[in-house]
């Protein structure tokens, strides 16, 4: 580092502070402009993007279905690079304005869900589903559900941040999310050499929440990192990352809300299955 940073005595917003999201990003909650979402036919509304904690919900609800459950939903894409979760629709389902939320509207009044980790558990007790019944197991499936949920924001807010989208780079951020980030593919790598999935031998939500973060991330498709972090070494990770991604309904379901990438893999809007037609993942 060059420059020594004093912080002032009270903390200010500067919108011009740079980085790929300083466009968006501002210390102020709440609906920026008025703006009716859609509504579809059935009776789950997401309203999210394939983005890790978007992938897990489109997941879930395509292995609901592709279980025989009835859990047909109408996915819309909300745009954040576009500011449309700042709109007031979407606000009023997450005051937090963050993907991805979902209406219930089989009740009265319709119930909203938001935090990935809350819908997961949500559609988990719903339909009984991916949640194990085993009381030991179900708390160790919680377990690492929260793990994910706390853990997370150190792969994507920080060393993502400041790897991928921060205006300079910067050494001492860099390395001290990185460490982190390898910190926590090491808890991985060791609980998954004892354990097929999450909770030993039963694919749960656990799995769906901490899979489109950390096995995207061994998989390489997450900020151009797999060679810098090694990934390659977490053997059991990668080998659960692989078993997972070659689940049909974890190819759906990270298609759903998509709207980067080729063509064939994408799904902005989901109405019905036959919305995959044709759509399929190159790797």
């Amino acid at each position: 580092m060059t420059d020594v940073y004093t912080p002032p005595k009270v903390w200010t917003w500067d919108k011009e502070n740079g980085g790929a999201w300083a466009g968006q990003n501002r210390p102020t909650a709440g609906a920026q402009f008025e703006d009716e979402l859609d509504v579809g036919e059935h009776p789950f509304q997401l309203h999210s993007l394939a983005t890790p904690n978007g992938v897990k919900v489109g997941v879930m609800f395509e292995e609901l279905l592709e279980a025989g459950h009835d859990a047909e939903y109408d996915a819309w894409p909300i745009n954040i690079g576009e500011g449309d979760q700042f709109g007031s629709g979407f606000t009023d389902i997450n005051p937090n304005s963050k993907i991805p939320a979902l209406l219930d509207l089989s009740t009265t009044p319709p119930t909203r869900i938001f935090e990935s980790g809350s819908i997961l558990l949500f559609l988990a007790e719903r339909y009984d589903a991916f949640i194990p019944k085993d009381a030991a197991k179900r708390t160790e499936m919680m377990n690492w559900l929260f793990w994910q949920m706390g853990s997370a924001p150190f792969l994507g807010g920080g060393f993502g941040h400041f790897y991928a989208y921060a205006p300079e780079k910067y050494e001492y951020s860099i390395n001290r999310y990185a460490m982190e980030v390898k910190r926590q593919l090491d808890v991985l790598d060791k609980h998954l050499a004892e354990n097929q999935f999450m909770v030993d031998d039963e694919y749960t939500i656990a799995d769906m929440a901490i899979w489109p973060w950390y096995g995207g991330l061994v998989l390489g498709w997450q900020y151009n990192a797999a060679e810098f972090l090694d990934v390659a070494s977490y053997t059991n990770v990668v080998r659960w990352a692989e078993e997972i991604w070659a689940r049909p309904a974890v190819k759906r379901g990270r298609m759903v809300n998509r709207g980067a990438g080729k063509p064939h893999e994408q799904v902005i809007e989901r109405h019905s299955a036959a919305d995959f037609d044709g759509k399929y993942f190159d790797n």
